[in-house]
């Protein structure tokens, strides 16, 4: 799984962000298939709700429009974010000095005023996406309104699209032999991502184990 191909910029972030908050409530759409994967098990929209948690997350100098993203803001957003799970927390370290595991992407998916961030935390080594984030610029801080969390998933954006592809695996496939292929394409409606379309690929695996890793929703 290759890196995100970033959405054409339409602007600037803030050039600093000091104490931005990172209001999170998790809503997650109802599941139309159950699985049995392990880790962390998540994805769908998360809304703002009465009650939700903030936290203050000091954010470095944004790139310009022609500028790379900068993973050390994202792995400062998602280490800050009280949505994103303990594991995913735990495991987000440098792969080599500072070297984080992420990709990070910008683009137009939600029509805010800036560009949304879609993050994707990778594995050291085999780097295989682990989880994936949606970030919204809103009021001044930026809301996690996506997020999934079972691997491997791995979201991009695509024509104004949320695309979230994730492998499926029989019992007894190899990591680099999935039985299939869901890609998912989520479109942005009002304040919340709702489900446009999914297409499932089958690899012609034999085994028929049983399988892990399909999508919650």
């Amino acid at each position: 799984m290759g890196p995100a191909r970033p959405g054409p910029a339409r602007g600037t972030l803030q050039a600093a962000f000091t104490a931005v908050a990172v209001v999170v409530a998790l809503a997650l759409f109802a599941s139309a298939c159950a699985t049995g994967g392990t880790g962390a098990r998540d994805e769908g929209p998360a809304h703002d709700a009465a009650g939700g948690s903030a936290v203050s997350a000091s954010l470095a100098a944004s790139p310009s429009a022609s500028a790379a993203p900068d993973p050390a803001e994202a792995v400062r957003l998602v280490k800050a974010d009280p949505a994103v799970s303990a594991e995913v927390k735990r495991e987000l370290k440098p792969c080599v000095s500072d070297d984080y595991p992420v990709d990070v992407s910008y683009g137009d998916l939600t029509g805010g005023p800036a560009d949304d961030i879609v993050i994707n935390v990778l594995s050291c080594g085999d780097e295989i996406s682990v989880a994936s984030y949606v970030y919204r610029e809103q009021r001044g801080a930026y809301r996690n309104v996506f997020k999934a969390e079972e691997p491997p998933v791995y979201a991009e954006i695509d024509r104004g699209l949320l695309v979230v592809t994730k492998q499926v695996y029989a019992k007894d496939d190899a990591l680099s032999n999935p039985s299939s292929e869901y890609v998912i394409q989520y479109l942005w409606t009002s304040d919340h991502f709702v489900l446009k379309h999914r297409a499932r690929t089958y690899y012609g695996t034999l085994g028929g184990g049983d399988e892990s890793a399909a999508p919650d929703s």
